[in-house]
């Protein structure tokens, strides 16, 4: 997985952290705030779940593919990264998608792993923003809300690498951001400053 030539202008955003942490939530505040940001939709083969009472679509929340056709498209070239997970399941950035969203002239802010934040700031010159939560504890009370469901097993896994992430991910980022439960604007003020520092187009 090699590109030719490294994009230096500022074009593509990455916003990370551990599950829960509310990437997905700050990403949908800036976008709102400024249209010229695009959300990436990326590309997995787990199915669609159920999320903030609606079920994920294909296309709008992932591109939900089956194994056989995403490595179709790996073969292909039209994953720029990926990764098979733990568990089997396979995520990866949709080629087509982020040509897509950059020829209609977005900004496009990404939600990826370690992987993914890594080969947008050698390739994309990402900004790379870690969402830090104010503590585990709070992390578990926000997958619980989250998904209450959720099996104590399978919550412990993920908050085992949540202390992973924060430990040993998150020095990699250009900028680490607190985000408390209940203080939105004020993580989303913070996000700005950096956005407006780096030469983004608010």
């Amino acid at each position: 997985m090699e590109q030719k030539k490294a994009v230096r202008e500022k074009r593509a955003l990455v916003i990370g952290g551990p599950s829960g942490v509310g990437e997905s939530t700050i990403t949908q505040a800036i976008i709102a705030a400024h249209p010229t940001f695009a959300r990436l939709i990326s590309a997995t083969t787990r199915p669609p779940q159920e999320r903030d009472g609606r079920k994920e679509k294909h296309g709008v929340d992932y591109y939900f593919f089956t194994e056989k056709r995403f490595l179709a498209e790996i073969k292909k070239g039209n994953m720029l990264e990926w990764q098979n997970t733990r568990s089997g399941i396979y995520y990866g950035t949709y080629k087509p998608e982020l040509d897509k969203k950059f020829q209609a002239g977005y900004c496009v802010i990404i939600n990826p792993d370690i992987v993914g934040a890594r080969y947008f700031k050698k390739y994309y010159n990402a900004t790379t923003i870690f969402l830090m939560p104010e503590s585990v504890e709070a992390l578990r009370k926000r997958q619980l809300i989250r998904k209450p469901d959720i099996s104590e097993d399978e919550l412990e896994k993920r908050l085992q690498y949540a202390s992973y992430e924060i430990e040993h991910e998150s020095p990699f980022y250009d900028h680490i951001v607190l985000n408390e439960d209940g203080k939105l604007d004020v993580t989303l003020k913070t996000v700005e400053k950096i956005l407006d520092k780096e030469k983004y187009p608010l």
